[in-house]
């Protein structure tokens, strides 16, 4: 069984216009509210690939209530730890073909709060073979928190896929040891080397840097261009078929949720990239976050290409 870890989730709150006007009142009539947060929509397409998987992290108030309440109804199997602060609410505007976005901070989380979740984090991993780790830490977390969260699954004989950015995402590969797989893009690269990517060649040659040593899987997305992906010693460019996007919003959490299943069903290094770029594209061609048409999951599948760039 897979384990998700959303530290910081979220009412994902959707508001559809056809036009955005600022400094008037905006009329909604179709409005969407959701359990939100990465490592969810890593858990829904994970089950919607048939494959066991439990979620976690912790929840507070009446909005945490209301997550709680929404995974039941999608029969989504959860063990979140109770805090005393509400769950933040995560606002999307549609309009005009454009995705405004207004984003909470999240809950101030107590030292007794974060012990309590990393109990039952300890808890859980005895039930799971991999674990994935996405989204920010909430106030109150120290930017190194990841780094203990991989620590305790590596000695627990369990791999920690990663999805994070910023001074978090520098400081889990800071620690010892790191993380089995990232899922960075090329602006994260860049934040944690500290210089500006600007070609192609550019980033091949920043997949090389020693930071990257002992991490099986460096994943970077490059939109409709693909992917470039480093595992081990051994750099693949990825292309794939153009589609229709009609929603990219949780794509790169679809893109995770294919690579951990590949990782997760021992498939081989080219079939795991395969299965990360379907179910990223096909989350994008659906107009719900976090879901895909697997009935297509062949098709796509057979038109992407892996060429290696680099064997070194």
């Amino acid at each position: 069984m897979i384990l998700t870890i959303t530290m910081n989730p979220s009412i994902d709150i959707s508001y559809p216009l056809g036009k955005l006007v600022i400094d008037r009142v905006n009329r909604i009539n179709n409005v969407s509210k959701t359990a939100g947060g990465k490592g969810l929509n890593v858990t829904r397409v994970l089950r919607q690939l048939n494959e066991p998987v439990k979620t976690s992290g912790m929840l507070g108030g009446d909005f945490g209530q209301f997550v709680r309440k929404h995974l039941d109804e999608e029969g989504i199997n959860h063990d979140f730890s109770q805090i005393r602060s509400e769950t933040r609410n995560s606002i999307a505007i549609l309009h005009e073909g454009n995705q405004t976005e207004i984003l909470e901070g999240g809950p101030e989380i107590r030292e007794n709060e974060l012990n309590t979740f990393f109990e039952t984090y300890k808890r859980l991993l005895k039930e799971v073979n991999l674990v994935t780790i996405s989204g920010s830490l909430p106030k109150g977390v120290k930017k190194d928190y990841y780094s203990t969260l991989i620590e305790e699954a590596d000695r627990q004989n369990t791999k920690t896929i990663l999805d994070t950015s910023g001074e978090t995402l520098a400081k889990s590969l800071q620690g010892n040891p790191k993380p089995y797989l990232i899922k960075p893009n090329e602006e994260e690269i860049s934040q944690v080397l500290g210089h500006k990517i600007n070609t192609s060649v550019d980033l091949k040659n920043a997949l090389k840097s020693d930071l990257f040593d002992d991490i099986e899987w460096v994943v970077v997305s490059l939109g409709k261009d693909g992917a470039l992906v480093k595992h081990k010693k051994t750099i693949y460019k990825i292309d794939i078929p153009s589609i229709e996007v009609i929603n990219p919003v949780g794509s790169g959490d679809a893109t995770l949720a294919g690579l951990t299943y590949g990782i997760s069903n021992r498939r081989t290094p080219e079939e795991i990239m395969r299965v990360g770029m379907v179910t990223g594209m096909l989350n994008a061609m659906n107009q719900k976050t976090g879901h895909i048409d697997v009935q297509r999951f062949n098709e796509l599948f057979t038109q992407i290409s892996v060429n290696k760039i680099n064997n070194e």
